[in-house]
């Protein structure tokens, strides 16, 4: 049996490279002070889904929403192995939270024929493991968290080994299900470079309205419209065209969007600075090295 995944992924701020103005003064990211990356988790989700799309047989959709940068990721997406992509781009969806974010991603997903949705336990921007379990509460399905490895998938029924901290729970139900994947859940492959070949040039309509733009900056409205359309078509044909979709075309209800349908607020943003108390410089020599170590051992910090 054949099983069609949709896997939810994000493209998040690297927050191993924290500044100053990462975050703006209404407590919301500054997105544009930090590199971009792949969100870590959603990388294993994707594994995943393609795990069993490789031993069961079926497809993959990968949907992201975000800023129209975010094609960077769904790209990366189809690299990997993905066979659809999906971005949701709307400036009504600035400042969304989990709740917010779910309600969206969950009238995308509705237009899809799935049988399992996977998701990353969390993305690292946020750190809040919420938009998968309110997402699978507005689809109406049942959902495995943290799950570290499946076990079995026969027919409708799904067996999975989540993590709980302490221990390990085995979990079974039926599909339709969504899944939250750990990051200890498998090693994420590579692009490949066949399909890096194939989908380099993979485009949604935003991108291709920037490009043409920019090559006919003296172009009039109807002019630009037209080699738009002309290059989405061309670009469809070869399946290259990554679907682009708003909240007009999800039928989206947008007292449930953006910063009104979002009721968490920001009570106070702390700056935290980490200062050494002491130091003490270590020479650049085996002596040096030799003596760092037999006080750290003398310490008990290494043994």
């Amino acid at each position: 049996m054949a099983y069609n995944c949709v896997v939810l992924i994000k493209q998040v701020p690297d927050t191993k490279r924290i500044t100053g103005q990462a975050m703006n003064e209404d407590g919301t990211v500054n997105r544009s002070a930090l590199p971009a990356i792949f969100n870590p988790e959603d990388l294993n989700a994707l594994e995943l889904a393609l795990q069993i799309k490789e031993k069961y047989g079926g497809s993959i959709t990968v949907i992201t929403m975000g800023l129209p940068a975010a094609s960077a990721v769904l790209r990366d997406s189809l690299f990997r192995g993905a066979d659809d992509s999906i971005l949701i781009t709307d400036k009504r969806c600035a400042a969304s939270d989990t709740l917010a974010t779910s309600y969206i991603l969950s009238c995308a997903v509705k237009r899809i024929e799935y049988d399992i949705v996977l998701c990353g336990r969390q993305a690292i921007d946020g750190d809040t493991a919420q938009v998968g379990p309110q997402l699978a509460e507005k689809l109406g399905v049942p959902q495995i968290t943290y799950v570290e490895e499946l076990t079995e998938l026969n027919g409708k029924m799904i067996t999975a080994r989540r993590n709980i901290g302490a221990g390990w729970q085995q979990v079974q139900t039926s599909l339709p299900v969504l899944l939250t994947v750990t990051g200890d859940a498998n090693e994420p492959r590579v692009a490949a470079a066949k399909k890096t070949m194939k989908y380099k040039n993979a485009h949604t309509p935003i991108e291709i309205e920037k490009e043409v733009k920019g090559d006919n900056p003296d172009a009039d409205d109807a002019t630009t419209k037209a080699l738009v359309e002309r290059k989405c078509s061309i670009l469809k044909e070869k399946n290259l065209l990554i679907k682009q979709w708003d909240l007009d075309f999800l039928e989206a209800d947008l007292t449930w969007c953006g910063r009104s349908g979002s009721p968490t607020k920001v009570h106070r943003i702390q700056s935290v600075v980490l200062a050494a108390k002491e130091s003490k410089n270590v020479e650049p020599n085996d002596k040096g090295i030799s003596g760092m170590i037999h006080e750290l051992i003398e310490d008990k910090i290494i043994s």
